[in-house]
C-alpha cells in the first residue's frame, strides 16, 4: 500500500535542499513528537548519510540503492521500502524523480 496522505501533522514549511537541489524535502512532526521527512530526489547519483536508523518508503518514481557495506544494488519502487541503519549511509541512483517518506526510527 502507498502512502498518498498524511493527517494531522506540523510541516516545516522551509525546504531542506541538499546536493545543489537535487534532493528536496520538508519536516514533518506529529502530535507525539514523531518526525518524517516527505521529498524528492531528482535524477543523481548521491550518498546519504544516516544519523538515527531510517526508513525510505517509495510513494512515487523509483530508484536503486546500496547500503553501506554492501556491493549489490536493490531496485524501490511505488509502496517499497527500505531500512538504513543509524551512523550509516546509503548510495542513492535515480533516474526517475524518486518521491519518498523518510521514517526515522
Amino acid at each position: 500500500m502507498i502512502t498518498d496522505k498524511i493527517d494531522g501533522v506540523t510541516v516545516t514549511t522551509q525546504a531542506n535542499v541538499y546536493f545543489d537541489g537535487k534532493c528536496v524535502s520538508h519536516s514533518l512532526t506529529y502530535p507525539d513528537g514523531t518526525k518524517k521527512s516527505v521529498g524528492v530526489v531528482l535524477p543523481s547519483t548521491l550518498t546519504f548519510g544516516t544519523g538515527a536508523p531510517e526508513i525510505m518508503e517509495c510513494v512515487g518514481g523509483a530508484c536503486e540503492y546500496k547500503l553501506a557495506g554492501s556491493d549489490t544494488w536493490a531496485p524501490c519502487g511505488p509502496g517499497d521500502k527500505f531500512s538504513v541503519p543509524g551512523n550509516s549511509s546509503f548510495d542513492i541512483r535515480v533516474t526517475e524523480a524518486f518521491h519518498y517518506i523518510c521514517h526515522y526510527a
